[in-house]
Parts: structure tokens; C-alpha cells; sequence
């Protein structure tokens, strides 16, 4: 369910961008120069921020399996300014110019409504990007920056109150970085859709369409794609920015990344490195066969601080997630440390 809502969003958007007489310009000056604007609006990059209907040139997009966050529901923009173009880097990250602007919009229900709790957004600007955080209010009608971050009770699709961390400007860094530096994460060519590429690339905003081999599968379909293809996405999608050389938990020896093949490497029989009491005493990351031997989805069935994986934007356990992962080391043929090599 969690795209499903998110997919009406995009056409409700749709409808309503194409009946506004007078669409706003985005304030470019607000993304690419120095100093952090201390509301949304400032921005422009909606012309009815409570409803998020994009402005001119704000492009609504969708992940084949995207991120999980408590079951927030997600709204994903992408900005391009006028006289740029992204440009496609194979089935990687698209390559965004400087001007351009990623925003996503958090949003649980409340009182049978729509309740927008936060809007990141990632600016680019000449020294690299810019992550921030901006919280808004009970009336809806504004989002205000929050560099240190806030606490929010929420109560979760599935009826689980809960305390939602916002994260500060610097928590951004955790799961954005790599090698020192602040990247988007979401917007890779495997992870968006064909039509919705196509249609990027119709309306100028990217000089190519990107060749991609193998998409990650949606997240709807998940229960008829194969077993790994909707396990190995789902990790890319979670923890692949975090489980990576050269991001902030690249010492735990994981590369969790779609393109990684090694067996080794994504966990297969290997020994934690740093995963201290977060391995609940067991010996592999993952048990080809056995799901509950592995530290992987021990990790990922728990909320417990220092043992629950991942470690921001979890209060609680995706079910659905965990579910998916388990089928996969489920059908992983078996096999004993020795005839592994460890």
C-alpha cells in the first residue's frame, strides 16, 4: 500500500498543476546561493504546498522500491532550472546540475487526512550539495527550517504511536554521504520507472534516456518477482547508501549495493565486523537457507537502539521488508562454514 497512495498523489498533482492559470516560478537564488532559507516557501517549489502541487519545472517521481520510514507516506520532486539538464550516468544516480533541487514530503494520516510532517530537501549548489530539514506546522500552511532536527508523535499506518525523529542537519550527513561528501541517494536510473524516464527526457530535463538492464522490481509486485530481485532491491533501496565503500558504515565490511555480486561481500556466510551486540549472538550475517540465524534479518527484526537496523528513520519493523528478505535467504541453497571457506 505504501506506493499506491503515494501513485493517486501524483495524479491528483497532475490535474490540478495542469488547471493552475498561474503556475510559480521556483526561486532559483534560494537553492544556489549561500544561506539556508528559513522556510519551504521560500523556495517556490510548490504552488499549493499543503497539496504539494509542483511548480513549473518541479517533476513528481516515484521509486520502483523505495525507502522505508515507519510507513510514512512519501511525496518525491525533482527541480531542474531552466537552461540546465540532468544528465544520465548509466543506471546509477542521475547526474543532477548545480541548480537543481531534490524534495521529499513525509506525511502520515491524521484525523482521516493527510498530515505533512516534514519536507527534505537536497540543493545543489556550487560547493556540492546541501541537505536540510524543515518541520511543519499543525495548520499546514508552512514548513520551517530545523537544523537540529525535532521529535514528532505520530501513529503509523499500522496503529503503532510512535516518537518520529526528524533528523538534524548533520544526521543528514549519515546517510548521504560517501567519501566525505553529501549525494542524493534515491533518483537512480534502475530504480525509476521506463515511461517515467521517458517522460523526463521528452520535457528536456535529461539529455538521455538511461540504458538500464536490469530495473529493480516494484514494490507492489514484489510477491511475483523473483526472490532475490525483490530482496537484493529492497536492500539497495534501505541500506545500500549506508552498507557501501566509502559511506559511514563501510566498516562493517557489507556492500549491499544491487550491482554487488560477491557473494561475500553482501553478507553470504560472512562474519560480523562491527556489529557488537547487534549480532545477538549469532555467527554469519546471513545463513543461506535460515533466516533466523542471520544478523542480517535479526537486525532488521528489531527496534531495539543499537541492535535495529537501519538506525535512522526506524522506530518500527517493516514487516513487509523483513518478509522479503527472509523468502530470499529462505531459497538461498544451504551450506555449512567449511564448504563456504570461512
Amino acid at each position: 500500500m505504501r506506493s499506491l497512495v503515494f501513485g493517486a498523489a501524483l495524479v491528483t498533482a497532475a490535474v490540478a498543476f495542469a488547471a493552475s492559470p498561474k503556475p510559480a516560478a521556483v526561486n532559483d537564488v534560494a537553492i544556489a546561493e549561500a544561506g539556508l532559507p528559513r522556510t519551504l516557501s521560500e523556495y517556490g517549489f510548490f504552488t499549493d504546498a499543503a497539496a504539494q502541487i509542483p511548480a513549473v519545472r518541479v517533476t513528481p517521481y516515484r521509486l520502483n522500491t523505495p525507502l522505508w520510514s515507519n510507513g510514512a507516506e512519501k511525496l518525491r520532486f525533482v527541480y531542474v532550472p531552466k537552461g540546465t539538464q540532468a544528465k544520465a550516468d548509466g543506471e546509477g544516480l542521475i547526474d543532477l546540475p548545480v541548480g537543481a533541487a531534490l524534495i521529499k514530503t513525509f506525511a502520515f494520516q491524521k484525523d482521516g487526512k493527510r498530515h505533512l510532517i516534514e519536507t527534505r530537501v537536497l540543493l545543489h549548489r556550487a560547493d556540492g550539495w546541501l541537505a536540510l530539514p524543515y518541520v511543519w506546522n499543525d495548520e499546514q500552511t508552512e514548513a520551517k527550517l530545523a537544523v537540529a532536527g525535532a521529535r514528532l508523535p505520530v501513529t503509523t499506518p499500522a496503529g503503532e504511536a510512535i516518537d518520529y525523529r526528524v533528523p538534524n542537519k548533520n544526521q543528514c550527513k549519515e546517510c548521504h554521504g560517501l567519501n566525505g561528501a553529501v549525494i542524493p541517494i534515491g533518483p537512480k536510473a534502475r530504480n525509476l520507472s521506463a515511461d517515467w524516464l521517458d517522460r523526463f527526457a521528452d520535457a528536456g530535463m535529461i539529455d538521455t534516456v538511461p540504458a538500464v538492464a536490469h530495473r529493480l522490481p516494484v514494490w507492489e509486485d514484489r510477491a511475483s518477482a523473483p526472490a532475490e530481485a525483490a530482496a537484493r532491491g529492497y536492500l539497495d533501496a534501505n541500506c545500500a547508501h549506508c552498507h557501501r565503500p566509502g559511506a559511514t558504515a563501510s566498516n562493517s565490511g557489507l556492500d549491499l549495493r544491487w550491482e554487488q555480486s560477491d557473494p561475500h561481500a553482501i553478507g553470504i556466510m560472512k562474519h560480523p565486523v562491527a556489529a557488537g551486540r547487534g549480532a545477538g549472538n549469532l555467527l554469519y550475517d546471513i545463513v543461506p537457507g535460515k533466516p533466523d540465524q542471520s544478523i542480517l534479518t535479526y537486525r532488521m527484526a528489531s527496534s531495539e537502539a543499537g541492535v535495529a537496523m537501519p538506525e535512522l528513520g526506524k522506530a518500527t519493523v517493516d514487516r513487509d521488508g523483513l518478509a522479503v528478505v527472509e523468502r530470499w535467504i529462505a531459497a538461498l541453497p544451504q551450506m555449512d562454514a567449511a564448504r563456504a571457506g570461512h
